[in-house]
């Protein structure tokens, strides 16, 4: 009974091996990938018919789903507010722009930190990464890095490097070196963190011109905007790995 139960069991695993390596197109994409991964036609080498097939436009960072020659990062197939790049990031279809049928668009959900394959709406793991040697912040939601930001971070190797997390958030902290600190986010004890471009009591604003240079006394400094962006999306106890 096993040697039978055995051979049945090969035998049907031999023709889904086969299916998930046909390539109908030859355009040296399985159909597979090409019905999940980048929702192209698999019958067909060139889906936009812009004269290019999906192999080639894929493989130099262009959308096969625009006619225009438009890059992945800059086009939204599904106008779903998010890039044909972020879909492709996050595993959601390009050409629906409600990957898992919960009402909310694909777009809406990453802005607002939700897994779009999930309609439990689950939410997705944030954490931040400062790269001290290229001045450097990145943050990554569900492990997808979304943007970079400039910084400036202590200068003579002050800033601590390790493992942290956001132990506390002030829309204006006061430094003891006499300046405020707008939008700061503290870690470790709480004796460094970071924060908006600091400005003395005068109105003056420290650094304009140092993002990208090591000055500050510890702290990671970051400019107008971004700042103001990064208080609003990490909550407190996020991640943050500075190396």
């Amino acid at each position: 009974m096993k040697k039978i139960i055995f051979f049945i069991l090969l035998f049907i695993a031999i023709p889904v091996y086969a299916s998930n390596n046909l390539d109908t197109d030859g355009d040296c994409i399985l159909d597979y990938d090409e019905k999940n991964v980048y929702f192209t036609n698999y019958q067909k080498t060139d889906t936009d018919g812009d004269g290019y097939s999906d192999w080639i436009e894929l493989n130099n960072g262009y959308s096969p789903h625009n006619v225009e020659g438009v890059k992945l990062e800059d086009s939204d197939t599904d106008n779903d507010g998010l890039s044909d790049r972020m879909e492709l990031n996050f595993h959601t279809s390009l050409i629906d722009s409600d990957t898992d049928d919960d009402g909310y668009l694909d777009g809406d959900e990453i802005k607002y930190g939700y897994d779009p394959l999930d309609p439990e709406r689950s939410e997705l793991e944030k954490r931040i990464e400062i790269n001290t040697g290229d001045q450097e912040l990145s943050y990554f939601l569900g492990g997808v890095r979304m943007e970079k930001f400039l910084i400036s971070s202590g200068k003579n190797n002050t800033t601590p490097k390790g493992h942290y997390s956001i132990i506390n958030k002030r829309l204006k902290a006061w430094s003891p070196y006499g300046l405020w600190m707008p939008y700061w986010m503290g870690l470790g004890t709480g004796k460094f963190g970071l924060h908006e471009l600091p400005i003395w009591p005068n109105g003056y604003r420290e650094g304009e011109d140092h993002l990208g240079i090591p000055v500050s006394h510890g702290c990671i400094r970051l400019g107008i905007g971004p700042a103001e962006f990064l208080y609003n999306w990490a909550e407190v106890r996020t991640p943050v790995f500075i190396y």
